[in-house]
Formats: C-alpha cells, structure tokens, sequence
C-alpha cells in the first residue's frame, strides 16, 4: 500500500469514531474530510474541533473594509497579506530568475504561469493528516495578457512566433509546494520533487465516453485519444481521492477562422461554442495551423472538458473526462453521496447557459485509490431546470432519451458529450446569468451557485431564478437537493443574495433578509469558498465595471442571526480580478489569486499607459498569489 493510501485509510477510519457528532456534517470532498480532521485529538480522543465549530456560532468577527478604488492589495485591521507566488517565479532548481527584458518559451515552462485563477491546498501526507502548515498549492493558468507581458507590444499583426511560444508555456496550471515557519509566514520551496507545470505542450490522455470519436479526431491524432494542452482553465475542483479538477472554459477565443467550413453539422457545433469566423482573441493561428479551424477543423472539439491530474505525481499524465461534458467549464465541485456516489457540480460560464451536475456510476472507494481512477469516466450528466414555485428537477443527458435522438442530429452519447449545449437546450434546462462556480456547504449540505451577471436579459426573459433584466450585478443562489441527497433528482432552490449595493434602491439588492444597509457593497460573484464554519467566502470580477470599485473578497454566514451579512476583507489592484480563493485546513490561511492586475492598460516606455504597478511598484505588472492571514495566527474567520 502506497504511503498517500494509507494515509486516507487512516483518515477514515478515524472519522468513523467521531460517531453521532460527526454525523451532522456531510461528508463532502477529500479538502472537507481533511478539514473535519484537522484538529482531531488522538483515536482515542473526541470529536475535531471543525465538528464542534459546525454546532458553534458561524458569525464572522472582522470589521469590514471599506470599498477601495486605488491600487494594491487591501486587507481588513488585524490582519496581513504576503505575496507568495507572481508570475514567472523560479519553481524547479534549473529554472531561471525572472527577466521581463528576455523571455523565453523553455525560460515560462520552468516559472510560475500567467493570470492565476483557481486554486486548492492540498496537504503534503505526513505524521499529520491535515497538516495545515504545509501542503501543495495547485493553481489554473487561465489566460494571457500580451500587452500586459511584452514591453510595447505590438498589437495582434505583428505577435512574433516567440510571443505566442511563449504564452503556449504561460497557460495550464502550477503544481508549488508550500510551507507556513515558525514566524507564520507562507513561502514556497523552489525545486520541491512536486512542483511542475502543465501548459500546451503537455500530453493529455482523452478518456470517458467521447474518447475516439470521429470528432475528435485531427491530423496529429487520428484515434481522437491524444491531445497537447489545455487552454483557459478557470475554476476547478478537488476529488475526494486527492486530484485535481480543472476545467477548461472560454476555450474558443484562441481559434480563428471557422467561417473556412462549409455549412453543416460541425459549422453549427463551432458557432454554439462561440468560435469566431474571421480572428480569434489571440493570433496563434499565424503561428501554428492546430488554432486555424479551416485547417483542423475538429482541434476545438478537443477543449471544453474537466481535465482531471494527479498533483501528488509530477510524472502521472492528466487526463481529460469527457463524461462530465463539453461546455465553457467554470469548475466541478465533488461531494460523496449517501450511496457512496460521486456528484460533480458545473457551471457553463455564458450568459444563458446551464447548470450541470454528474453523478457516477460506481462508488467511491475510501481505502484503495486506484479504485476510483474510472469514476469520472462512467455516469450519468444531468442539468438543471429552476421552476418558478421554487422547485426543480435534473434532467438526464443520456443519449437515445427524450429529444437526445438521431432526429436532432445525435447518433451516440459521445455527440451528447461533445455538444452538451444543445442537448440541454432541448431538454429545457433554465438559461442561466452566467453560472460560473459552484460550490457545497460542509455544515449544511447546499449548494451555491455564483451567476456573474447577464446584461442581455430582456423583461420577457426574466424568471423567477433570474429575477432582473439586464442583470449588472449578478446573484447567489441557495439549492437543496431533495432529502438531502446528492444524486436526487428533484431539489428547491431560493435566491440567497442579489448583488449590488444596498444603500441604492435602484439596484434591488437582496441579503438573504438581512439589512441591506448594512452589508458591504458586492456585484459579480465568481469564484465561491466555504470555511469549517459553514460560513461562504465570494471572489468577484467585475466590481469596477458595476460598482466603480476594486474587485476583492467577501464573506457572509449561510445560517444563524446573520445570515446574509455580507462583509468585505480585502481588496485587490487597480485592473485585477479577485480571481479565486481558498484556505488551508484550519482556515489560518486566505489565499488569493490576483488576476489580470494593471488590465485596460499597457506596458510601454511611457509610463501613464500603465495604470497599476503591482505586486512590485513597477512594470511589468505580475499575476500573483497573495495568502491573507491573521497577525495572531488564529482563523482568518475570526475568532
């Protein structure tokens, strides 16, 4: 038995003595069992404190900030912030220092990747199970900013080949090692045996149902089971046998010309994934013939999937879980059912889209690993449909059911994968306000679903579930599977928070009942956290555009005599996104994921084009990793 096996076979079974106590908390993902046993006493002793914690008061002791407008990173009194990980940061022993003046593509593969977003701490196996002083942070690459990286940058025409090779090393995820010393302080350990990088040159194995379909099939892979990179991963999640989850969302932007098809069936599946008929976002496709759809026309179909990997294994191949579907994937949050299922939870982050869960065929096995590595391959994908009375059910994507027929233009389940959007269209999934991630609550047992905004929304669209037209602000909603249960197929949902600020009438903001007048002004949730306490933790991205403020971090009990007191802790750059969150097991660590800071400006030799400086007062600005703690070292969530 490897070392990482044990090491959840004892976990388990100690959780099993935590008896009746521990019973009140659902036993969600690997990070919620490892919280629930972070502050266990021995096997002989009582129940962990995050059991207790779950029982206890959840409200939040922080005094909020007020919103902030300048550049930096702002934190609430008592606490600090540390920048831990920035864009091009040396990981391996061979990497070299950062040198914005000469970059290079072999130079990126060996240096912490751009525009962080999601994360996750994965504690390193030791003595101690949850070991909160030391773990793995695993962090998705989501996207570039060529004006931002290249010193007077010369514009889409005229991206050198370097550039791109460059930004092809710059996307993917980050694997790091991280350790908390004795003074309190986060540092992360260049040249650990974990640390790697996954960017466009590695190789991912395609699994699951759609795996050597016809339509995946390209010049360069002619069994359609093989494919280099992953693009634009933004949220993720975490299994509950220890591997990461990301998923790859707005995938089309790096491909052009789709307009070189000739109309049918496969122009019609790139149009509803959004690809573009003239240029992409990005000039790739001058460079390398794999991002010209005229020239491989099945290479986008091959992007748009949770991409599964092993941080504990540099060597281990990633893998991409067609099962789960192809849409703009926000993230998959993984939570054990009673019956030992697993249950993924997805957004497809557009406007108009759906909400999506899978529940798998087999059953988790806590005491073998290995045995789950299929789970994510076998299973039934569901979406959501929001009735207006409150109710709603899940709705099987299963090829030859209901509209999903060779009538409509699906000969197998593996075209229901690969063009998932459509499916869901026509089993009458609710259109959404951009469902981006979603995530469950240890202590109750909801689920949380972030919808960013949708300024689209007309009067005649508006739903009970998308209450405003032209959504600005986006909302939270609260949904409660039937029973209880994960893989029920009914559930009642309500709206837990419309954004905006509460002091404006006009914006129609609601908190959960609480007094809008006293919550901190919030709009565009994105990425969603919960802490031991039950309590919801909310990135934004957005703010500056709706609320004329900073994007940061918010937090707001779920239950309890505050519930909806939606707080501010910290705020972020000038131009960034508050991209991501997460804490360590024992909630003593915030660590944020700062996006995109310095974006609608650029990096020249005048310096009034830049309109942020960090992390460093100077340019280029760099995408970084900030971890927020308290100077007492007690939980971030306050005492």
């Amino acid at each position: 038995m490897s070392t990482f096996e044990q090491v959840i076979k004892n976990r388990f079974n100690r959780r099993t003595l935590l008896g009746q106590a521990a019973k009140a908390i659902p036993v969600a993902s690997f990070a919620a069992a490892m919280r629930s046993t972070a502050a266990e006493t021995d096997v002989a002793g009582t129940a962990s404190a995050s059991v207790r914690d779950a029982g206890s008061d959840p409200r939040l002791s922080f005094t909020a900030i007020p919103a902030a407008s300048r550049d930096g990173f702002t934190v609430a009194t008592g606490y600090r912030s540390d920048v831990i990980l920035r864009w091009g940061d040396p990981l391996f022993n061979d990497s070299p220092q950062f040198d914005p003046a000469t970059m290079t593509a072999a130079a990126q593969a060996k240096q912490f990747g751009y525009n962080c977003d999601w994360m996750d701490f994965f504690p390193l196996p030791g003595h101690d199970v949850a070991n909160p002083r030391h773990g793995l942070l695993v962090v998705n690459h989501e996207y570039t900013n060529p004006e931002l990286m290249f010193k007077n940058y010369g514009g889409f025409n005229n991206q050198t080949r370097e550039q791109t090779d460059i930004e092809l090393m710059a996307h993917g995820l980050s694997v790091v090692e991280l350790m908390r010393d004795s003074s309190g302080r986060w540092r992360y350990v260049q040249g650990s045996q974990y640390n790697r990088r996954i960017t466009m040159r590695t190789m991912f194995e395609i699994t699951g149902p759609a795996a050597g379909s016809p339509w995946l099939r390209t010049t360069t892979d002619a069994e359609g089971k093989l494919v280099e990179g992953t693009l634009n991963n933004c949220a993720g999640g975490i299994s509950p046998w220890g591997t990461a989850l990301s998923g790859e969302e707005n995938f089309h932007q790096y491909f052009s010309n789709a307009s070189a098809l000739p109309d049918g069936p496969l122009k019609t599946l790139h149009a509803r994934y959004g690809l573009p008929n003239g240029n992409g976002e990005y000039p790739w496709s001058r460079h390398y013939s794999r991002f010209d759809v005229g020239k491989e026309p099945n290479e986008p179909n091959r992007f748009g999937w949770i991409v599964e990997f092993d941080p504990y294994d540099p060597a281990s191949r990633p893998k991409k879980r067609t099962a789960l579907g192809r849409i703009r994937h926000e993230g998959a949050t993984i939570e054990v059912a009673r019956n030992g299922r697993i249950v993924a939870y997805m957004g497809d982050d557009e406007r108009f889209q759906h909400v999506y869960k899978y529940v798998s065929k087999g059953t988790f096995n806590a005491f073998n690993r290995a045995a789950n590595s299929s789970l994510l391959d076998e299973g039934t994908l569901y979406t959501a449909k929001f009735n207006d009375d409150g109710s709603g059910q899940w709705l099987p994507l299963v090829y030859g059911q209901g509209p999903l027929t060779t009538a409509n233009g699906f000969t197998s389940q593996a075209d229901v994968l690969i063009n998932t959007r459509t499916a869901a269209r026509l089993l009458g999934a609710t259109q959404m306000d951009r469902p981006e991630d979603i995530d469950t609550n240890p202590v109750n047992g909801k689920v949380y679903i972030a919808l960013t905004n949708n300024t689209n929304r007309t009067d005649r669209q508006v739903d009970k579930a998308n209450p405003r037209a032209s959504n600005r602000y986006g909302h939270i909603i609260e949904l409660t599977e039937d029973g209880g249960d994960h893989t029920a197929l009914q559930f009642r949902w309500e709206i837990f928070l419309l954004c905006g600020d509460g002091k404006t009438a006009s914006h129609g903001a609601f908190f959960a009942g609480f007094d809008p007048a006293q919550v901190s002004a919030i709009a565009n949730p994105d990425n969603l956290a919960f802490d031991n306490k039950g309590n919801l933790w909310i990135s934004t991205d957005g703010q500056p555009g709706t609320l004329r403020i900073n994007d940061g971090i918010y937090a707001v009990p779920t239950e309890g005599p505050e519930r909806g007191f939606v707080r501010q802790l910290c705020s972020v750059a000038i131009g960034a996104e508050a991209a991501s969150l997460v804490m360590n097991t024992d909630d003593t660590a915030l660590f944020v994921a700062v996006q995109h800071p310095g974006e609608g400006g650029k990096w020249t030799d005048t310096a009034s084009d830049s309109i942020s400086s960090f992390p460093d007062g100077k340019q280029p600005v760099r995408p970084s990793v900030v971890v927020v703690s308290k100077a007492s070292g007690s939980p971030v969530i306050g005492s």
